[in-house]
């Protein structure tokens, strides 16, 4: 539920977590409700000033700026409750915290962010657990049904940095998958195909291989092969929508428990084994922070392990 309010006149020191960043950039993610065309307009008007002088739209903000932002009608969700059981999950799945970033360990189900008809999800559960903490932002996404490892930075200039390696491909993700049908060939095959994402009047987003799409590979390894599936590693080079969905669909073997692209059949047969959602998990990731190579790896849930169990012992 949302409601509207009229902010008045406001004067904004800038911080070292709000440096570097574009005016408007800054105003998108300060405003939120606002049109983006709204925000440019005050922005161009001179109705927005920084330390009293107009300022184009790719001003860059520096440490002590004084922001002027006029008074503007803005959305603004009602206040949510984050129940103690949640307080607890979330506290449960931090695999690593300090001063500058913190690794969690996303469960299945829960939304990186809210959204969508959902009124919150991991960022805005951290930040309504930990009040304390004045900056909280993703360092990248995953898929709402994916578990395992999610970074959250805690200071801006860490968040800068990791974003750069993600551009540059120099942060190192592996995933783990439970495909539909055995592997057969080498051990390591690369899916170096484009994908194309169109969305859906109802909002669905789906991928497919495309030729007019945007390019996207993925390292895939054998780990285990089982009468009637396998679980492979996955290395997503790219940052594709549902690359890794996409290009396991392309080598014919989907991924178990995905409603989307996978084998519903399969799937059913799967859930009484116990698999009840989609086995894709962010097992480890690996970048450099300061100069320091840092690794961090998230366990496979129980429900996924007990169904490698399953397939062991048949």
């Amino acid at each position: 539920m949302v409601e509207s309010a009229i902010m008045k006149v406001e004067y904004i020191q800038i911080g070292p977590n709000d440096e570097g960043q574009r005016i408007d950039n800054y105003l998108i993610k300060r405003l939120k409700g606002v049109p983006k065309s709204y925000i440019y307009r005050i922005i161009r008007s001179g109705q927005v000033r920084v330390n009293k002088k107009r300022v184009k739209v790719n001003t860059k903000l520096v440490k002590d700026d004084e922001i002027r932002i006029p008074p503007v009608r803005v959305t603004q969700a009602r206040d949510v409750t984050v129940s103690e059981n949640l307080k607890e999950l979330i506290a449960s799945r931090i695999c690593y915290v300090d001063d500058k970033l913190l690794v969690f360990n996303k469960p299945a189900g829960m939304a990186v962010h809210g959204g969508s008809g959902l009124s919150f999800g991991v960022i805005e559960a951290l930040r309504k657990c930990y009040p304390e903490q004045d900056y909280f932002e993703l360092v990248h996404r995953l898929d709402r049904e994916t578990s395992g490892c999610l970074l959250i930075a805690k200071k801006r200039g860490v968040l800068r940095e990791l974003h750069e390696q993600l551009q540059l491909n120099q942060m190192n993700k592996i995933y783990w998958a439970l495909l539909n049908g055995q592997w057969e060939g080498p051990k390591r095959q690369i899916v170096e195909k484009p994908l194309l994402k169109n969305t859906l009047k109802s909002g669905e987003r789906i991928v497919r291989v495309d030729e007019n799409g945007k390019s996207a590979k993925t390292y895939f390894k054998l780990l285990s092969n089982y009468q009637q599936a396998c679980l492979v590693e996955a290395k997503p080079v790219t940052g594709r929508t549902h690359q890794i969905r996409v290009h396991s669909l392309d080598l014919g073997l989907p991924i178990l428990g995905d409603d989307k692209y996978g084998d519903r059949l399969e799937n059913r047969r799967f859930k009484k084994l116990g698999l009840t959602r989609m086995f894709l998990h962010a097992y480890q990731i690996e970048f450099t922070l300061n100069g320091k190579s840092m690794t961090f790896r998230a366990p496979l849930d129980e429900s996924l392990q007990s169904v490698l169990d399953e397939l062991e012992k048949s």
